[in-house]
């Protein structure tokens, strides 16, 4: 049976900076989950300055999917060219690329172009690409523009931290911990309610109410991608009002005195929510502060237990 001509579409966007600084944003694939919503983690596999392969953990349509893509980096000609080796059902075969094109010295063009295929050419399955295609591509751009004309603001807004703790046991057992979040009702104080699905080997769905100081909850909901016994990377898709993005990384390093189990975190501040929360008097700097504070507290909380439990199964 002959395969179908495949689908082209094209998107574009004109954004307010130079061309330049909108094609690095795109060349660098670690800062896509917080710059676009359906982006949950971004792995590389292979690379070289200008080629590599990446895994990518996304949502399309509210679904969470995943897939493997090379990628071919042209900075003189200002376009990467991206082609996915192992796609997620119902994708057949699809590839691309992104041209950024200078409309003056502080304006560009950007157009993302895709050509797809659907398994078995179905034309549900077709549709429903159609339909995710042009959903992430609208978000992506649209992400894309407010995050590059943004970005001075956003730099004030964004922040990262990392907790770290020893423990005396194995990188199995603190992964076991943490990757067991099923169980977290019951081993952590600060978790009243939690729900874990995995429909997908890896990639795992997680919703829980979580306690504050003053003994009220609220629900948070996450995407996580597991690499066992070494790291669990998440993103946060249900945020507290102070948050625009929350990910971070569960990292477990084995060392000569057990393993160093580190919870690092990157965040992106709601200025419109700040007063609202903190107070009229708060500004960036007491909601920075707020935040890591709270996060900190549930993560150094998170892994004094799993220390506890790697420690007793020496």
């Amino acid at each position: 049976m002959s395969q179908s001509t495949p689908r082209e579409v094209e998107h574009d966007i004109t954004i307010a900076a130079p061309a330049e600084a909108v094609y690095r944003l795109i060349a660098e694939v670690g800062n896509w989950p917080q710059v676009f919503p359906p982006t949950i983690f971004v792995d590389h596999v292979e690379r070289t300055p200008r080629s590599e392969r990446i895994r990518i953990w996304a949502t399309a349509k509210g679904e969470a999917k995943n897939w493997t893509s090379r990628r071919e980096l042209d900075p003189d000609a200002l376009r990467i060219t991206f082609r996915q080796e192992v796609s997620a059902h119902p994708i057949a075969a699809m590839g691309g690329a992104w041209h950024f094109e200078p409309v003056s010295e502080n304006e560009t063009k950007v157009r993302l172009l895709h050509d797809y295929r659907a398994v078995d050419d179905d034309p549900e399955h077709l549709a429903w690409i159609d339909e995710a295609v042009d959903r992430n591509s609208r978000s992506e751009l649209d992400a894309l523009k407010r995050i590059v004309e943004a970005a001075a603001a956003t730099a004030e807004l964004t922040f990262e931290f990392t907790d770290t703790v020893q423990i005396n046991g194995s990188a199995k057992d603190v992964y076991d911990f943490i990757n067991d979040a099923h169980l977290w009702a019951e081993r952590l104080p600060h978790v009243a309610m939690v729900e874990l699905t995995e429909d997908v080997p890896g990639l795992q769905t997680l919703e829980m109410d979580t306690r504050t100081k003053d003994g009220s909850t609220h629900r948070t909901k996450s995407y996580r991608v597991t690499f066992p016994h070494q790291r669990i990377a998440y993103k946060q898709i249900t945020l507290p009002a102070l948050m625009t993005v929350h990910t971070g990384v569960w990292t477990f390093t084995e060392n000569e005195a057990g393993v160093a189990a580190s919870s690092q975190h990157t965040v992106v501040l709601n200025p419109d929510n700040i007063a609202g929360v903190l107070g009229p008097a708060a500004g960036i700097p007491q909601a920075r502060t707020y935040v890591q504070n709270a996060l900190s507290t549930n993560s150094r909380a998170t892994l004094g237990y799993a220390k506890d439990y790697a420690e007793r199964n020496r």
